[in-house]
């Protein structure tokens, strides 16, 4: 049980790295990417920067799994017949979907659960970080409309 929960943390941890840095990179990209330009840019651009920051941030819960995948077949690789099947069962317990038609044994169920716990915070993130540039393309478009920034 000791193994489970060290490689468990371990995992949550790098996770996090990688979620923090891809979020302050993406961050500092779209700042420096349109800080230039005109406040008065339009619809289509504030568009963009939302589809693209979805986009981005998908792309980095997918590495999560694979993180988590990879993990899963280092430590109980007898569990998956396949790298593809332990990016399936990575991906609905990261999500929280949970199919149940794949399962790992009683020896290491409880790393999946810490799998779920670390995807919920993720997303969580992921979403408080939508909200952040979401408010900041309606802040923007209220100030090219002649409203208030509050």
């Amino acid at each position: 049980m000791t193994v489970l929960i060290v490689t468990a943390l371990a995992v949550i941890a790098i996770t996090l790295l990688v979620h923090g840095f891809g979020t302050s990179w993406w961050l500092h990209r779209i700042g420096i990417r349109y800080a230039s330009r005109e406040r008065r840019d339009g619809v289509a651009r504030k568009a963009g920067v939302v589809i693209q920051t979805v986009l981005f941030m998908i792309v980095l819960h997918f590495a999560e799994i694979l993180l988590w995948a990879a993990a899963f077949m280092l430590v109980a690789g007898e569990e998956f017949s396949t790298f593809e099947e332990a990016v399936y069962f990575s991906s609905v317990t990261f999500t929280t979907l949970g199919y149940g038609d794949v399962t790992l044994s009683s020896a290491w169920r409880l790393l999946s659960g810490f799998e779920a716990i670390g995807g919920i915070v993720l997303i969580g993130w992921t979403t408080a970080f939508l909200y952040a540039v979401l408010q900041r393309m309606w802040q923007e478009h209220l100030g090219t409309k002649g409203g208030s920034n509050d």
